[in-house]
Order: C-alpha cells, then sequence, then structure tokens
C-alpha cells in the first residue's frame, strides 16, 4: 500500500500507467469487450464498474491537451435506439478532474482499431452499453503537482 493511490488501482494498472508516454492511450472497456483478440496487453478488472476505475485512473493520469479531444467513447452503432447514459457519468467524472476534457466518438470499427493501438486495454465488469473509453495521455505540468 501506498499513501495517495486509489486503492482500487492494482500495481500491474500503477504500472502501465507510469510506463505510458504523452500520446500514449489506455482503453477502458466493457465486459463485452474483445480485448484479448485486439491486443496482448490486458488487465482484468472483473467486477469493476468503469466510472469507479476512470475516477481512480484521473486520479492519477493527466490528460493530453496538445489534441483537440482527450478522450473517446465508442459510438452508438446506427440505427440502434440505445442513448448510452453511462456516458453522463463519465462527463462528469472528467469535469471533475479536468473540467476543460473534450470527447470525440468512434465508430465501432475505427474504435476496435484505434484500441490495437494502445498502450493497454483494461477489460472491466462494466455492463453498460457502449460503456468504452479511450484515454489520453499527457504530460504533468506546474499546476498539475
Amino acid at each position: 500500500m501506498l499513501k495517495k493511490i486509489p486503492k482500487l488501482l492494482s500495481p500491474e494498472l500503477v504500472r502501465v500507467l507510469m510506463e505510458m508516454g504523452h500520446g500514449d492511450e489506455l482503453v477502458l472497456a466493457d465486459a463485452h469487450f474483445p480485448g484479448h483478440s485486439l491486443h496482448n496487453r490486458v488487465l482484468r478488472y472483473d467486477g469493476v464498474g468503469i466510472p469507479a476505475l476512470l475516477d481512480a485512473v484521473l486520479e492519477l493520469l493527466p490528460l493530453d491537451h496538445y489534441v483537440p479531444h482527450q478522450a473517446a467513447f465508442m459510438a452508438v452503432v446506427e440505427g440502434d435506439p440505445s442513448v448510452p447514459e453511462v456516458w453522463s457519468v463519465y462527463e462528469a467524472i472528467f469535469a471533475k478532474h479536468d473540467g476543460s476534457a473534450t470527447v470525440e466518438y468512434e465508430e465501432r470499427f475505427d474504435f476496435y482499431s484505434r484500441s490495437r493501438q494502445s498502450y493497454a486495454i483494461v477489460v472491466t465488469g462494466e455492463e453498460a452499453l457502449y460503456g468504452n473509453i479511450i484515454i489520453k495521455k499527457g504530460v504533468v505540468t506546474a499546476e498539475g503537482c
């Protein structure tokens, strides 16, 4: 145990966050996401929802403000009437940690392609439809310390 590191974060995930460089991306994936078929660096957080994990990760991870959007959500598939309520939960968590963070929406297969290029995928127990997020790591500034 260490001080100031959220208890939800495993040593493996803290290591991944430390290893990532600015511009690297981390996928927080729902329980349905094909993480193991897309990437060889997959961490499992079965039983943990993305909102709690996102909140814990953003305690440590600075977001990249040298790009137009700091995060991406998987867009609703055309013709699907779903309205992902979890997105407003995620937006509130981003606002809590970084009030200027913005989100873009990636088509499902574009999201998968982008996930292949990520630093790691964290597969969670999240069951909300369209609950997947990609976050882009930035740099720690004097204001962010």
